[in-house]
């Protein structure tokens, strides 16, 4: 395992520099699904409020990225054995570079639900970043799109497709692969590709046939979900959501700090949040459930489903079983969180207590994450329709908008415009 001296910026620093302008990783600035200083239009049709419509060609689920007015989109051929990157001017929606990456002889099994081309990029000033799994993984030059480095050597059977998108932090560049094979996190020297460090993940749950032996059943082995970096009581602290359990690393060795275990759950899919003091996910698929918990010291763990004991200060505050996303991640907005479930029932909880403030169904089906912009939530839907209702404690629905041929990827903001994709197109909205 290499290991390199880093320059790391400070986390704050490092997050401001990714202002409005910058929708630089998967959700946003911040992670966290919020556009804080822009103001979208709250209805549009394809005949009105579409500054350009660009069509993309290929299969994929990767959420738009952008810096300044330059978009990056990852795509892949229906059969996975061509992987790209299409950069598109942001004002003209002109494709500039439509380029090729991998060529893949024997792609693994893909889901129909999923697709080859489902992380999402990261990009920052000269560089941009693209992960589609174990099949590769390369750092671009922007302007130029000539390739700096690329890996193709981590083993990991994605089993149902990759879904996990990459982050930067500092000089590194973090991955989770969790496969039915494999479960480990990883992190890369941004500039050159090397390991910096590598940790397995401590629970690896192995479901057991009749006769004793593991039967590697793939599901229960597989995560899907994006980390996250956050500073929590004076720790920078790396969140990072498995198969059966919710880890918290350091994010400069991969030491693990503490974890939740949550067996009865599988595939974690969504990026978590903190705020309030307290770490908010999803647990998973199966019997799903919210959790909100109260970080721990170092070396701690817990049961999601046990009480805490009085010797350690990782607790679960509270959880909450009714409609609970289980692809799409939520929001934390005034001491609210905000989410949908898959089948498009939204929820809105205190955030402190757990307490359910609404409950109201919004129609269609979601993977797509929401956005939080201007005291607005917009919801997109696999069918193609937006519903924007208001941030706050009364439910009120303020617009149902429908375009393209609906949304499995989560949105992007360039100033007060949305940047949309759909399966066949990207779309700029804008007043």
């Amino acid at each position: 395992m290499h290991r390199f001296c880093l320059a790391l910026v400070p986390l704050a620093a490092f997050v401001s520099t990714a202002s409005a302008a910058h929708w630089h990783q998967f959700r946003g600035p911040e992670g966290d699904g919020v556009a804080r200083h822009s103001k979208p239009p709250i209805e549009w049709s394809d005949t009105t409020h579409i500054r350009w419509k660009t069509p993309i060609h290929g299969r994929g689920w990767a959420s738009p990225v952008l810096w300044g007015d330059r978009i990056w989109i990852a795509t892949a051929t229906e059969d996975g054995r061509e992987l790209s990157l299409v950069t598109v001017d942001g004002k003209t929606g002109a494709v500039e570079r439509d380029q090729k990456l991998f060529d893949v002889a024997a792609p693994q099994f893909c889901h129909k639900f999923n697709s080859y081309a489902s992380p999402t990029p990261a990009v920052e000033p000269g560089r941009v970043y693209v992960t589609f799994g174990s099949p590769g993984t390369a750092a671009l030059d922007a302007e130029t799109g000539k390739v700096l480095w690329e890996r193709r050597d981590f083993v990991c059977n994605h089993y149902r497709g990759s879904g996990s998108s990459p982050i930067v932090y500092g000089d590194l560049l973090i991955l989770h692969f969790d496969g039915s094979d494999h479960q480990f996190i990883v992190a890369l020297n941004k500039k050159t590709g090397e390991t910096v460090w590598r940790v397995n993940r401590s629970v690896d749950f192995q479901d057991l046939g009749p006769d004793g032996k593991p039967t590697m059943e793939g599901d229960l082995r597989k995560a899907y979900a994006t980390p996250h970096v956050t500073e929590i009581d004076g720790v920078t602290t790396l969140l990072s959501q498995g198969a059966k359990a919710f880890y918290a690393y350091d994010p400069m060795t991969g030491a693990e700090l503490w974890r939740i275990d949550e067996r009865q759950n599988h595939s974690g899919s969504t990026r978590p949040l903190y705020g309030l003091g307290m770490v908010f996910f999803p647990s998973g698929f199966s019997q799903g459930q919210l959790l909100a918990v109260r970080p721990g010291k170092k070396g701690e763990s817990l049961d999601a489903n046990a009480a805490a004991s009085d010797a350690t200060q990782l607790s679960v505050v509270w959880k909450s079983k009714r409609s609970i996303p289980k692809k799409p991640s939520l929001l934390l907005h005034d001491g609210l969180i905000f989410g949908i479930e898959d089948g498009g029932v939204a929820t809105c909880w205190d955030a402190k207590t757990g307490d359910t403030v609404w409950n109201e169904r919004v129609g269609g089906n979601h993977s797509a994450s929401p956005l939080l912009a201007d005291g607005r939530i917009y919801f997109f839907s696999e069918e193609g329709k937006t519903a924007v209702v208001a941030a706050s404690r009364e439910f009120k629905k303020l617009a149902e908008n429908a375009l393209g041929d609906g949304f499995m990827a989560s949105p992007a903001v360039l100033g007060d415009a949305l940047i949309l994709r759909s399966r066949t197109h990207l779309y700029r909205v804008q007043n």
